[in-house]
């Protein structure tokens, strides 16, 4: 039987992405490429995202980057059998363009094309990599989501919690920011933190008793800001032990939240060596990693992470999703854009901002 071949495309925030991914031997994963082009250079002096200049970046790369996937990977395009594209969450200018750029290349192949949710490269990811069966919890977090998740199966999750302000990894940018350093703010904050001393500073932990899976980190962020105005002028070692604190809080919730998941999974299912999994960006954090570890095992949960270059944002696990829905015969609807695309189905209301393309 022929082994699939696909085209992954990913746009949705500040990466340009394109993987070749292959189905190989026992069904596993094979990445024959997976190009990513950065913006953090285009963004840095804004201390975020801005929708507008990473939408024009798409436009300038993305035919460069999907040509050096196709390069790379050394197949011919009349092996490739499908084309799978993010068409949700993220900002609607670069999914525009990822999304039109694979359906003019899938209508000249005359291939078949996916929209891929986003969330779902995330949630899969750990498959490409190891061979972690259904179910298992993840937690996702990263610039732009944070999310506790059963993965029940390819196109079934069940939502536990997720932010009702901020996502984890934008908290972080923007206590960077207000401490004036550098963006992405998650490698700099953490850097940071690791030079602190004795700290008498204490910052809110929020919804850590609120009794759900839900996270905040709005007011956090708000805490942070209030403590840098009234410790000015800031000196260094101030600075560390803000964003020690910073992080400790971020870890107390993040922990008290994830042991409540785990307790809910294990009286669901209790099944034999259950699996938490860590996903996206925030997964490279050594301190938040470590933490989650020994929470996990102390419950006899087995850990799991993915690469650090598989953590971030990549177009490798939009096409292993892809390979994973046609594995399934999971039906393709056609493609709509959806800036908002929650990943559990009871969630997915039509928003007035989906795009037909």
């Amino acid at each position: 039987m022929k082994k699939m071949i696909i085209l992954g495309i990913e746009t949705s925030c500040d990466e340009t992405s394109a993987s070749i991914v292959k189905e190989g031997k026992n069904g596993q994963c094979e990445i024959l490429s997976n190009i990513v082009h950065s913006q953090i250079s285009e963004h840095v002096d804004y201390g975020g995202v801005v929708p507008e200049i990473a939408a024009r970046s798409h436009i300038q790369n993305i035919d460069k980057v999907v040509e050096k996937s196709i390069t790379e990977s050394g197949i011919n395009l009349k092996n490739l059998d499908a084309i799978a594209v993010t068409s949700g969450p993220g900002l609607k200018g670069g999914l525009i363009v990822g999304v039109t750029f694979a359906k003019a290349m899938a209508s000249v192949l005359k291939i078949p094309i996916l929209g891929i949710n986003h969330l779902e490269g995330h949630a899969l990811t750990i498959r490409m990599v190891e061979n972690i069966l259904f179910p298992y919890l993840l937690l996702l977090v990263s610039g732009g989501h944070t999310q506790l998740l059963i993965v029940k199966n390819v196109d079934d999750y069940e939502r536990l919690g997720t932010t009702i302000d901020d996502a984890l990894g934008e908290a972080y940018d923007k206590v960077s920011k207000s401490l004036n350093h550098g963006y992405p703010g998650g490698p700099v904050v953490e850097r940071m933190a690791q030079k602190s001393n004795l700290n008498n500073i204490k910052f809110p932990r929020p919804l850590i008793n609120s009794g759900d899976l839900n996270f905040s980190f709005s007011g956090l962020k708000t805490a942070v800001r209030r403590e840098i105005n009234k410790s000015k002028p800031l000196d260094n070692q101030m600075a560390y032990n803000i964003c020690a604190e910073f992080q400790d809080s971020v870890i107390d919730v993040i922990l008290s939240k994830l042991s409540m998941a785990i307790r809910l999974f294990k009286n669901k299912y209790g099944i034999q060596n259950p699996s938490v999994v860590l996903a996206g960006g925030v997964a490279a954090n050594k301190k938040i990693f470590s933490s989650i570890k020994k929470v996990s095992e102390g419950e006899k949960f087995n850990i799991s992470v993915p690469p650090q270059h598989l953590c971030t944002d990549n177009a490798a696990m939009i096409a292993w999703s892809g390979i994973e829905r046609l594995r399934k015969e999971i039906k393709s609807t056609p493609i709509v854009i959806k800036p908002r695309w929650p990943l559990d189905i009871q969630n997915d209301v039509k928003s007035e901002v989906d795009i037909k393309v």
